[in-house]
């Protein structure tokens, strides 16, 4: 109902460099370069150092449901459990959502089957606690009891995550944590040793995996950000000229067809 020929525009604009970078990813024209990140590269520092100690490791998927920040926390953890499966450590992942239990219960599964080591999987590691705040208190409980040598907490926190994090601190834990929320980012990095901030999240993917449509689709966003900002300057540009040199013809032409 509010289309116009505008929004058409601008919705091929941005959504072209995806489709392309996307198509030349797949076709393997040339190769996309994705900066480190240093809260991903601390991954196999942390299960390197809970192998040396002889000690699990603990993945928490926070809150997520079966949502973005859910898929992506999954993915992360499918790259962390086949590190654990590679040196022969136990990795214990409590989940929140009943929707992402399963899917997290196969992830792990599947890590330990590609590395031939499926008798060292066990189910009762994916753990399924309800609620909010039992289940802060039910991996604050896991990590004191088993003494976890490295803690990750990738998806969605709330109120619960300082509490977590603390927890991983006073048993010695290396803690890798990465979320959305930009209200509990202060809190990770205040008591954990690496934080992945902001987008950073939703481009752990694509920078673990490799894949190449999830790579072309990252570099396609940066692109359109990049359109976006030059859009930015270009509009508040002619907004002067409208307001200082009114008689410009070409400012109000521009202006009149964004409105149409």
């Amino acid at each position: 109902m509010h289309a116009t020929y505008t929004m058409l525009i601008l919705t091929a604009v941005f959504s072209a460099p995806i489709v392309l970078y996307i198509l030349r990813a797949r076709a393997g024209k040339g190769e996309i370069y994705i900066r480190p990140i240093a809260g991903l590269s601390a991954i196999d520092e942390a299960v390197g150092r809970a192998t040396e100690m002889g000690r699990p490791v603990l993945y928490s998927t926070g809150l997520s449901w079966l949502n973005i920040e859910g898929l992506c926390a999954v993915a992360i953890l499918s790259h962390v459990a086949r590190l654990a499966a590679k040196y022969d450590l136990r990795i214990i992942v409590p989940v929140n959502s009943y929707l992402l239990y399963p899917i997290a219960e196969e992830a792990v599964r599947e890590a330990y089957a590609d590395a031939g080591k499926l008798d060292l999987f066990k189910a009762e590691d994916v753990i399924f606690i309800p609620g909010q705040f039992p289940y802060a208190a039910g991996v604050v409980g896991i990590m004191h009891r088993e003494r976890v040598a490295a803690t990750f907490f990738f998806g969605y926190f709330a109120a619960e995550s300082l509490i977590l994090a603390e927890a991983g601190s006073q048993v010695g834990a290396i803690q890798v944590a990465g979320t959305p929320d930009i209200l509990q980012i202060p809190f990770f990095i205040t008591a954990c040793d690496y934080t992945i901030i902001g987008e950073e999240f939703y481009a752990a993917t694509a920078y673990l995996t490799h894949e190449p449509t999830m790579i072309g689709s990252l570099r396609g966003q940066d692109i359109g950000k990049m359109i976006l900002a030059a859009l930015t300057v270009l509009l508040l540009v002619f907004g002067l000229l409208m307001a200082f040199a009114p008689s410009v013809f070409f400012s109000n032409w521009l202006l009149d067809l964004l409105l149409r």
